[in-house]
């Protein structure tokens, strides 16, 4: 059933957002390094390498630049477009093609790249192979790390290790989301998740996902104060 969902919503939002996204595609052309489209290989469906499309945001090469596949606050290798495409999230819409594709769900586990996907557990990984659950455009994970990149801004500004900070906090926590979401996974939370993702994106800093998801798992000490 969410599958049929995933195709409807997808094509009438491509239908719709297409003729507002051409100024935006002018816009990449004309700057930067010209390009329109940017590709990363994503983990996707049972763990399998997917490649997931987005608006470009950043230098061809730089995950290769000093932050790796870390974004930084105030980042050099940012396109003159990229951080009002990139705060807006408007630079996720070409995902609506890989949902259209069969690689993605409007609803699901955060598309992290290969190396993130390894530092979850195998719980979740088991559940995911199972439930044959997609990586989502949106998702719990997606609403409650909304802003990942200022919480390891903040992080790094406070003198820690924000990669360390990742694996050891941000990642278990974000697998105990998605391991909630997969064992609660029907039409009724997939739609309430749509809901609520519209409500983040207008709403920023909105915690209304803590009053309409019961039984979601407690945030760790470490992580109060950042989402």
């Amino acid at each position: 059933m969410t599958r049929l969902l995933d195709i409807i919503l997808s094509f009438f939002a491509t239908v719709v957002i297409s003729p507002f996204m051409i100024p935006i595609m002018i816009g990449l052309k004309c700057t930067g390094e010209h390009d329109i489209f940017y590709k990363q290989k994503r983990a996707g469906r049972c763990g399998k390498p997917f490649y997931i499309l987005k608006f470009a945001t950043m230098l061809r090469n730089s995950p290769n630049l000093p932050g790796g596949l870390t974004t930084m606050k105030n980042d050099p290798r940012m396109l003159p477009m990229g951080p009002f495409l990139r705060k807006t999230k408007i630079n996720e819409l070409p995902q609506l093609l890989n949902i259209l594709f069969g690689d993605m769900s409007v609803i699901g586990f955060r598309p992290v790249t290969v190396e993130q996907y390894k530092l979850y557990s195998k719980e979740f990984k088991s559940l995911a192979q199972k439930t044959k659950q997609r990586p989502g455009l949106s998702g719990i994970g997606s609403i409650v790390f909304r802003d990942e990149e200022a919480i390891l801004w903040k992080v790094e500004e406070q003198g820690m290790d924000k990669d360390k900070f990742y694996r050891e906090v941000i990642a278990p926590y974000k697998c105990e989301l998605e391991i909630w979401y997969m064992k609660h996974r029907n039409v009724f939370t997939y739609v309430k998740l749509i809901i609520l993702t519209v409500d983040a994106v207008l709403n920023p800093g909105s915690r209304r996902w803590e009053k309409e998801l019961k039984g979601l798992p407690a945030v760790p000490e470490n992580l109060k104060g950042y989402i």
